[in-house]
């Protein structure tokens, strides 16, 4: 294992064509609504509550408690939002609506530190006493990672200090001390939150806080079900239901560190496992990080779509088993494909391998990027491969899959989750490693690092991800020894193509490490590095193990997964076949949102014309006739109105 990252929050300022705008839209018009959301102000939208429980828990208005139980971790992620916005683009009207909320977060904490506006409200006498569903835990996280922000952006403290007192407070409540709960939460995330506070503060206890919920899950006896025979065999969600919790849900039938398979919900699972990272590389813990390796091979090794989502099934959001991947029912939440990345930055601050940053950089171009509009107000929760509109409507079964995204959701944990991880970007491009600064993703912009005591400076222009243009150039106060390593994608459809200083750098200078190709010279001030990656179009194809995929074949370029879409393609799209021997054609449409590479290529279609009106089978024919398609990035599907879509079609 190596050295921790330098920094939390290293000086980036993102300058980059294709993400630019998107970090505009989040501080222009994404966090503005999301903040009317959570005010229950966008017309025909659920209602959130978030903002109404916090006046209530802060004796500014009567009521009872709305939403979800834990409806508190909304407003703590737009707040985190907020702070990563400030940090790049500095809004005092902004800044001042911020520190109302805070005001209020503040006013709404009880006077031993204790913040939920659920108990507070509605529970009063009911701390700590369901954590496997009500998530009282999983709430103090957020809002502890938004102060954490808060204070990193702004210096401002106010938050900070109030949640350094409610952690004092759990550090209280848990522990193997004797009069303690020997418990941990149903949801993950207090684990990853509390890492930050140690980090932000230095105080061990919230670092030893983290390694107790770490250690104390899946130790017999099962606490969850404990907790369960004590409240008399009842549930919050199902009142009366005498079902017993099930640990595998919650992570929770082993100790983490025998856990060997992706079980359960998958964002409770990844929030869990970056904790876990985050731990091993603090503590050099060898045990923990090889738990999180085994976990990470069969996370992405068998149960992650090609789009970078994870969690097969609506039932409970939740992974199923190996190459189990359905199309058509998958669930792949964005909160899960979020934690996905956290869980891939940790692992490259434990070791620099390209598999970590090449699934950190498919969920972020693909999922994640595509479960908002193009506008910014509408999302989705759920982020199907196949989408047949009809049956979204009229199949049970398919009632999660939605055709078009919302306004927002009852339950809206995806929207500012999105929020705060793209205003977060810069965090994810570098890292610096003893004498190696790393390039894991190809954004451009402008950075400034400590490497063995210098400064730094390095800035990148990045034509990513229509071509593969990628140029570095750096800045030194005087000249410098240094190793500069460039992540050669797994997308890589050749050989990358180096210069420095306009001349082509010799390969038997080069090599390349754990998916990385390592520069190491002493490098001059305005030293030039011009990197280029080769960006085609190729057909995919599954594992044999994964039935949906059978026969079937998609289309990537560069980081990008593409799609078909009726409004290309006509309906059904299941009547397709792709020609796999015909080569594929990419053109740049400049009108097409905005700018964007299409993909096009020969295939057939089954011909309809050949089959009476009620004939619904007939000796096979195999009739059909030429045809062309067309696929546009998946990011980009459903923003031109109602219609099917698929990743994966047949091939032959």
């Amino acid at each position: 294992m190596s050295a921790p990252f330098q920094t939390e929050n290293p000086a980036v300022r993102i300058t980059d064509n294709f993400w630019t705008p998107y970090l505009s839209l989040i501080s222009d018009t994404v966090i503005p609504y999301q903040w009317k959301a959570l005010n229950d102000e966008i017309p025909d939208a659920a209602p959130s509550y978030a903002i109404r429980n916090l006046r209530i828990a802060a004796g500014l208005e009567e009521g009872e408690f709305g939403g979800m139980v834990f409806q508190d971790s909304d407003p703590a992620k737009w707040l985190e939002a907020v702070a990563y916005s400030l940090a790049a683009h500095p809004d005092p009207r902004l800044e001042q609506l911020a520190d109302g909320l805070i005001d209020l977060i503040v006013q709404a904490q009880q006077p031993d530190g204790y913040l939920n506006t659920y108990f507070t409200i509605a529970v009063p006498d009911g701390r700590w006493t369901n954590l496997h569903e009500c998530h009282e835990l999983y709430c103090a996280g957020h809002m502890i990672e938004a102060a954490v922000a808060y204070y990193e952006s702004t210096g401002k403290r106010k938050l900070l200090d109030a949640m350094c007192r409610f952690a004092d407070y759990i550090d209280t409540v848990f522990g193997n001390e004797p009069g303690k709960l020997q418990g941990y939460d149903g949801h993950q995330e207090i684990e990853l939150a509390l890492v930050k506070l140690y980090k932000a503060t230095g105080e061990e206890r919230y670092r030893r806080l983290s390694q107790y919920f770490i250690d104390q899950r899946g130790q017999a006896p099962h606490y969850f079900m404990e907790e369960w025979l004590r409240r008399g065999k009842t549930s919050y969600w199902r009142p009366g239901a005498a079902s017993a919790p099930d640990p595998a849900y919650m992570q929770s039938h082993l100790p983490v560190r025998e856990q060997n398979v992706a079980v359960g919900h998958a964002v409770r699972a990844v929030y869990m496992y970056a904790a876990m990272a985050d731990l091993a590389l603090l503590n050099q813990d060898e045990s923990l990080a090889e738990a999180c390796r085994r976990l990470w091979a069969n996370l992405t090794g068998k149960q992650m779509y090609v789009t970078g989502g994870i969690g097969s099934t609506h039932h409970g959001e939740a992974f199923t088993f190996d190459y189990d991947l359905p199309n058509d029912t998958v669930y792949a939440e964005t909160c899960a494909s979020i934690g996905l990345i956290f869980f891939a930055r940790r692992m490259l601050e434990l070791e620099q391998k390209s598999d970590y940053a090449d699934v950190m950089e498919r969920a972020l171009y693909n999922l994640v990027l595509g479960s908002m509009s193009l506008d910014g107000t509408r999302y989705f929760y759920v982020n199907p491969l196949e989408v047949w509109p009809e049956a979204c409507k009229k199949d049970p079964g398919k009632h999660h899959v939605k055709p078009e995204r919302q306004k927002w959701f009852g339950c809206s944990c995806c929207p500012p989750n999105v929020a705060r991880l793209l205003a977060s970007l810069g965090q994810y491009i570098y890292s610096v490693h003893g004498s190696k600064l790393f390039a894991h993703l190809y954004i451009g912009c402008e950075a400034e690092f400590t490497v063995e005591q210098e400064t730094v400076g390095i800035r990148q222009q990045s034509a990513l991800p229509w071509t593969g243009e990628v140029s570095f150039q750096l800045r030194l106060a005087k000249p410098k020894r240094m190793t500069l390593a460039l992540r050669v994608p797994a997308w890589c459809s050749g050989e990358a193509a180096l210069k420095i200083n306009g001349e082509i750098y010799p390969d038997s200078l080069l090599q390349v490490v754990n998916g990385y190709t390592e520069i190491d010279r002493l490098w001059a001030d305005n030293d030039l590095i011009e990197w280029t990656i080769p960006v085609s179009a190729r057909f995919l194809e599954g594992h044999p193990s994964i039935r949906a995929l059978a026969g079937q074949a998609a289309i990537e370029r560069g980081p990008l997964v593409y799609c078909l879409e009726e409004a290309d393609n006509g309906a059904p799209l299941a009547s397709l076949v792709l020609s796999a021997g015909s080569g594929l054609r990419e053109a740049f449409e400049p009108n097409l949102f905005g700018g964007v590479y299409v993909i096009e290529g020969e295939a057939w279609k089954d011909d309809e014309a050949t089959w009476q009106e009620t004939q619904l089978y007939r000796r096979l024919r195999l009739e059909s006739r030429p045809a062309t398609f067309r696929a546009v990035p998946y990011f980009l599907w459903g923003n031109r109105g109602l219609g099917e879509m698929t990743v994966w079609a047949r091939v032959r």
